[in-house]
């Protein structure tokens, strides 16, 4: 990985930094679900040298103060302990804060990853052991970044895939700075297998879920077209209606040759020429209420019909399935004879 010096446009190993700062830099690429870039901005560097270095006055001053709190604490009674541990963790908030800030721009709003940092630092106020340890920020930072990367592994996921494949995309983000600073390019998927001895279907399978954390928006251009092409929801595919009508049609073909001669002319009067209730109902010589109910009555017997046949068609609407204007042909006017049907009158 490449880092960027404060001071002067140098840049260094990872493994050149100082060892107190080498393990939590190491461990923000490291985070699960997105790709980090391996340049550190010269900004981003000097905040994190100012506020960890060990050699500066505030540093300094900052862990004796700690180490002096948390010994007191060590023997101190429950409610002495709780002020101390108080005391303890505003002294150092401003180390949560700095942790978090690499994050920043990450999908998830600052303030919450603050939260976050600051309950890591409450829980390692509450674990470190001034008797094994004089350093307190070598045992808060992991503590502290151990609390954020599983909230971002357990909370920031817009579709969270599972726990393997989180764990390399953190692997193929250090190889791929590391490869990138090696080669002077962006690494092939072959590369990066090769790197971390895995085979390449499983780096293209951790490759795939990156859009997992921070997902794409529809409506955003596609790549191949630039920015006045077609968005994503422009090209994705999506099911044919006609085909749940098709399979429709090709299950109500033989239940129509079953129905009597004049439900077969009232289906196709209603659905294929599209008269209206009161046009059928003078056809036929009765009232429109009358040929409602006969319409209602012939389409319940072909839905439970379909049902019978358990051709998983019971949410499919006859009504839509019998008004496409090519079932005309599917539709006999007669079992027997191929000619036309004259309209039934009703006898005086």
């Amino acid at each position: 990985m490449l880092l960027t010096t404060p001071c002067t446009d140098l840049r260094f190993h990872g493994t050149n930094l100082p060892k107190w700062l080498r393990q939590t830099v190491t461990e923000a690429f490291a985070i699960e679900g997105f790709s980090v870039s391996p340049i550190f901005t010269a900004r981003d560097v000097s905040d994190q040298l100012h506020r960890f270095d060990p050699d500066t006055d505030a540093t300094v001053d900052r862990l004796a103060r700690t180490h002096d709190l948390l010994r007191q604490a060590a023997s101190a009674d429950s409610q002495t302990k709780e002020r101390l541990h108080e005391e303890a963790v505003l002294l150092n908030v401003e180390v949560a804060e700095s942790i978090v800030m690499r994050y920043r721009n990450r999908g998830v709003p600052i303030e919450d990853l603050v939260q976050v940092a600051c309950l890591g630092l409450v829980k390692a106020v509450r674990g470190f052991d001034p008797d094994k340890s004089d350093h307190f920020l070598s045992y808060a930072a992991p503590t502290i970044l151990g609390e954020v990367k599983r909230f971002f592994r357990d909370n920031a996921w817009t579709v969270r895939p599972p726990r393997r494949i989180q764990e390399l995309q953190a692997e193929i983000s250090v190889a791929s700075a590391e490869l990138m600073h090696r080669r002077g390019g962006v690494p092939t998927p072959q590369e990066i297998a090769n790197e971390l001895q895995i085979a390449v279907s499983e780096v293209n399978e951790a490759l795939a879920a990156d859009g997992c954390f921070s997902p794409r928006s529809l409506d955003r251009p596609n790549a191949s077209g630039g920015e006045d092409g077609p968005s994503l929801a422009d090209v994705l595919g999506d099911d044919d209606a006609g085909f749940a009508r098709a399979e429709a049609v090709v299950a109500l073909r033989p239940l129509c040759r079953e129905l009597s001669e004049r439900d077969r002319r009232i289906i196709y009067l209603r659905f294929f020429r599209e008269w209206t209730q009161a046009r059928i109902a003078e056809e036929f010589g009765v009232t429109q209420m009358q040929v409602s109910r006969l319409l209602t009555r012939i389409l319940k017997q072909l839905r439970s019909q379909l049902e019978d046949l358990d051709t998983n068609l019971d949410t499919v609407n006859v009504e839509s399935a019998a008004s496409t204007p090519a079932r005309v042909t599917t539709l006999p006017t007669a079992q027997t004879s191929t000619r036309t049907v004259r309209p039934m009158r009703k006898s005086a």
